[in-house]
């Protein structure tokens, strides 16, 4: 297991500056923030390249964000071999270099301790240091926290590298597919199958824990709503309702799980408390209801319904109570998910083309929270 920040790494006192780099990445047309990652010193490494690749899965990860513009490591003047003294930040202002990044692995005897500095170039100053300790086979791991913390100290917001994803893997020849809940890290490495393929599986979505995931499965029949433990493989059913669940999602402290429930010819929202098994019903109508999402909050859903006609999106108090629409136009909308910030709600809209083929994209919508009941 990776153990925490072991402290964080002492100041050098470099000269003193007004300005420290920040970025505001609340306001449009965010130029990315050139950024210098040299290769990591590393001392005593089984793996000569470790500490390149450290250095790689960081610039890859700020890359991929869109807020960081790493810097070809070619265009370098400074040959960073320590980071136990100044930088040359004149060498690094030469290059255009807003940020700084200067790392350093050790081994010894099968563990791995990283440290790194996140310097300011133009103000000349550090803004974060820490150090990590952790087993040899979790370097991969290492560079996506430490891109986190780069992240953070710039942005103001939490870095989201050391993540992993949850989804549905599809195989085999077309008449015999078979579908498997899957987990990978967040830039596609270290996939992991968590079932077999023997029962068709839909919609899997991680708790706040992420340890324990909710998905659908068709394993008994009807599809029915599991949880999983990911690291043991436990898994039950969250309840035994007559008709078929779909949707699942849990809520932002990880207590209760919402799903839709068709009966008939209709489905309803309805939340389920994890600890008490409590089931409270949330929508009452003819229609379908499905696709629950809560805010980051956990006051509010977002969930799609075609009770207007056709599938749209609305947002209702996570209590329920009245819906307000929130997607207008032509097509269908469904898949509501809330940003972490809760600003937008991102969703699927589907519009038929003139030349008979369906379009299928993904949007951006900022709900009207005020007008919330």
């Amino acid at each position: 297991m990776l153990g925490g920040a072991a402290g964080a790494l002492a100041s050098l006192s470099p000269r003193p500056a007004a300005a420290v780099l920040k970025l505001n990445i609340t306001e449009g047309n965010v130029q990315p923030v050139p950024i210098a990652i040299p290769d990591f010193v590393g001392i005593g490494l089984h793996e000569p390249a470790t500490g390149r690749n450290v250095s790689e899965i960081i610039a890859s990860n700020l890359r991929r964000s869109g807020l960081f513009a790493p810097i070809d490591q070619a265009a370098y003047i400074e040959k960073v071999s320590t980071i136990d003294t100044l930088p040359r930040f004149a060498d690094w202002r030469q290059i255009n270099a807003q940020a700084l990044v200067t790392g350093r692995i050790t081994q010894t005897e099968g563990r791995l301790k990283a440290e790194f500095r996140l310097w300011d170039v133009f103000a000349g100053q550090q803004l974060r240091g820490e150090q990590y300790n952790t087993t040899a086979d979790n370097w991969r791991r290492i560079a996506h926290i430490i891109s986190d913390a780069i992240y953070e100290r710039i942005t103001g917001d939490k870095g989201y590298f050391d993540t992993r994803i949850v989804f549905v893997d599809e195989s085999g020849p077309k008449e015999r597919r078979i579908k498997r809940l899957a987990l990978m890290d967040q830039d596609g490495a270290n996939v992991r199958y968590l079932t077999r393929g023997d029962d068709l599986v839909l919609t899997p979505r991680f708790s706040s824990s992420a340890d324990t995931i909710t998905y659908m499965s068709y394993r008994e029949g009807d599809p029915k709503v599991y949880l999983m433990n990911i690291e043991t493989g436990q898994r039950e059913i969250v309840s035994n309702f007559p008709g078929m669940t779909f949707s699942p999602r849990f809520s932002p402290d990880g207590q209760r799980v919402i799903f839709s429930l068709q009966r008939g010819g209709s489905s309803n929202l309805f939340v389920m408390d994890l600890r008490s098994k409590a089931t409270t019903r949330l929508t009452d109508t003819q229609v379908i209801d499905t696709a629950p999402s809560y805010s980051p909050d956990g006051t509010q859903i977002s969930f799609e319904s075609d009770r207007g006609g056709k599938q749209q999106i609305y947002v209702m108090a996570a209590t329920g109570g009245p819906a307000q629409r929130i997607s207008f136009g032509d097509g269908a909308y469904s898949t509501p998910v809330w940003s972490p910030r809760g600003d937008y709600i991102a969703f699927t809209s589907e519009a038929r083309l003139t030349s008979a083929r369906d379009a299928v994209s993904r949007h951006l919508a900022r709900p009207h929270l005020g007008a919330v009941a």
